[in-house]
């Protein structure tokens, strides 16, 4: 509520300071319109990167998958305030549909590995146009796919089997790409 009525005053506050500014000259509030856009442009199509990807989608969504396996997800209490929970276990969309929507997570950040334009950290192109790259993002994909149908049936054995599937999609990837001895060969 605080966080609400403190927004609503700063919109208020902002809207009553650009109503008593006067109104600039036609061809100042031009350069200001494009230069407006031009800070609210992003810098890059993809401003993430393959890495950035992965720590802020895929490793997050298979550490909820990977959980499932030893404890159930039922069992996870629901945080004091599951609206601001940083566990999707125990947040409004907590215990099995958390793994269900990890799963889903996975799935669609797949689509994102096939983004031309992405780059890895070390500045190099991702190899989306490398013959094997497909193969590996549909390994993903399926390995997304198949957690989230084994979080639907909640049943940890199927939960175990798409961990397997899940992990080798990832190492599949990860020892062509990251596990290389020169910096220059990987892709992270």
């Amino acid at each position: 509520m605080r966080i609400r009525t403190a927004v609503l005053g700063i919109f208020t506050l902002v809207g009553i300071s650009q109503a008593q500014t006067p109104a600039p000259p036609k061809a100042a509030a031009k350069s200001a319109t494009k230069s407006a856009a031009k800070a609210a442009a992003p810098a890059s199509r993809n401003p993430a990167t393959l890495a950035q990807l992965m720590k802020g989608i895929l490793f997050p969504s298979s550490n909820v998958i990977f959980f499932a396996q030893s404890d159930n997800p039922n069992d996870v209490p629901q945080a004091k305030d599951p609206a601001l929970a940083v566990n999707p276990l125990a947040s409004s969309y907590g215990k099995w549909e958390a793994v269900e929507n990890a799963g889903l997570a996975i799935t669609e950040a797949a689509n994102l590995l096939t983004v031309p334009g992405r780059k890895c950290s070390n500045g190099l192109p991702v190899p989306v146009t490398n013959a094997d790259w497909p193969k590996l993002v549909q390994g993903l994909r399926d390995a997304g796919m198949a957690a989230y149908k084994a979080a639907q049936s909640k049943n940890q054995d199927k939960i175990l089997d798409a961990s397997d599937v899940m992990t080798t999609a990832c190492a599949n990837c990860h020892d062509k790409y990251r596990e290389k001895p020169t910096p220059a060969g990987r892709c992270k």
